[in-house]
């Protein structure tokens, strides 16, 4: 792991990872940052690590803006960074997203994925570097659908339900394929929901903390009895590192936050949370605008099921348990309250990347290169 290419590393989980990675006392390697920058993806959550690893810094820690779809350019990274060591995390990975506009996840999740691995194993093979490894993190959501009952495990049979899932699934195939065809070093990771700091708030959890804060309706998907299983997004992190340091060449390794709960508990909880940390008769946006609503959890709204929406995931996560000695050490109640504090005290950079004021920025400071 001397120049490791972290793929999507302007991300949700691909910042928290490079920030985890450059906390471990045994990594003494350069992070090479791949990003497209698109919407979700926010170098602001990098800022400490530039400080401290960039340029100005150690100069152990690079940013490239480029997408994994550009084979050129990805190529000529590979080339002048040495890469031996790829984390990717590079995605369309929002499920409603990929309802309304399928094309974008099957180019990115699918040919991003094929332009990395093979051009690692082009150069891998042409520089004779030792000890490579291809880190493809994928999601639970490629399993399909549970009932009450039951786990998905590694073997268990993909079933596939979105365009976002089946473009997941299609990549996790391609991996494992150049593992069995050209022998390329790779091991591969499927986990379940992520949350904690710098998500960006499409998604469930910081969807509803931030329409709280603002006395918008809260967003219920159906009955709101769809079950997912969270795992904090530092947890996630540990374990991949877990399995890019001790993993079997060749395998998968699901990672679970044995954290199952229903998104109308999840809903009620951040209320609760709210209530405890940010009073609702304390809130001066909600006060000035509806004075009557007394409690979050009146700003509860069901609204109609999505298309295909799974009703339950639920990771099994015994091997790398076993293998690995990995275990989520972030509790979902103590997950959570960190989350909410985080967003209640992060509202600049909350602010930053809803407006259109950020993509203003990124043009201006980071051309493509």
């Amino acid at each position: 792991m001397k120049n490791v290419l972290v793929t999507g590393g302007a991300g949700f989980i691909g910042s928290n990872f490079i920030h985890y990675l450059f906390k471990q006392k045994d990594f003494q390697g350069n992070v090479i940052n791949l990003d497209k920058l698109t919407y979700a993806g926010n170098l602001e959550s990098l800022e400490a690590i530039d400080k401290t690893y960039g340029e100005k810094g150690q100069g152990r820690y690079l940013f490239h803006r480029a997408d994994i779809c550009d084979y050129e350019a990805i190529e000529a990274i590979f080339r002048s960074r040495r890469v031996d060591t790829v984390i990717h995390f590079a995605a369309e990975s929002h499920v409603d997203r990929s309802i309304h506009g399928p094309k974008d996840f099957i180019h990115t999740n699918i040919i991003g994925t094929f332009n990395l691995l093979e051009i690692a194993r082009q150069q891998w093979s042409n520089e004779k570097i030792d000890n490579a490894l291809f880190h493809h993190i994928s999601t639970d959501e490629v399993y399909g659908s549970l009932g009450e009952t039951g786990y998905f495990y590694e073997n268990t049979p993909y079933d596939p339900r979105s365009p976002y899932s089946a473009a997941k699934a299609s990549s996790d195939h391609l991996v494992k394929a150049y593992y069995h065809t050209y022998g390329l070093p790779i091991t591969l990771s499927n986990c379940s929901n992520n949350y904690g700091p710098y998500q960006f708030p499409e998604k469930l959890i910081p969807l509803i903390i931030l329409n709280a804060l603002e006395g918008k309706p809260l967003p219920v998907y159906g009955d709101g009895l769809n079950v997912r299983d969270w795992l904090y997004v530092e947890d996630h992190c540990s374990a991949i590192y877990a399995i890019i340091r001790r993993g079997r060449r060749g395998e998968t390794y699901n990672i679970g936050g044995e954290s199952e709960r229903t998104n109308i508990t999840v809903v009620n909880r951040i209320c609760e949370i709210l209530e405890a940390l940010y009073p609702i008769k304390k809130n001066p946006i909600i006060q000035k605008a509806n004075p009557d609503i007394a409690d979050y959890k009146q700003l509860i709204t069901h609204v109609k099921d999505r298309p295909g929406h799974d009703r339950r995931y639920a990771i099994h996560c015994g091997k790398i348990k076993e293998e690995l000695n990995w275990r989520p050490s972030v509790s979902f109640e103590d997950g959570l309250r960190e989350t909410v504090r985080w967003s209640l005290e992060n509202t600049r950079w909350i602010n930053h990347v809803r407006s259109g004021q950020y993509q203003k920025w990124i043009e201006k400071n980071y051309q493509k290169r």
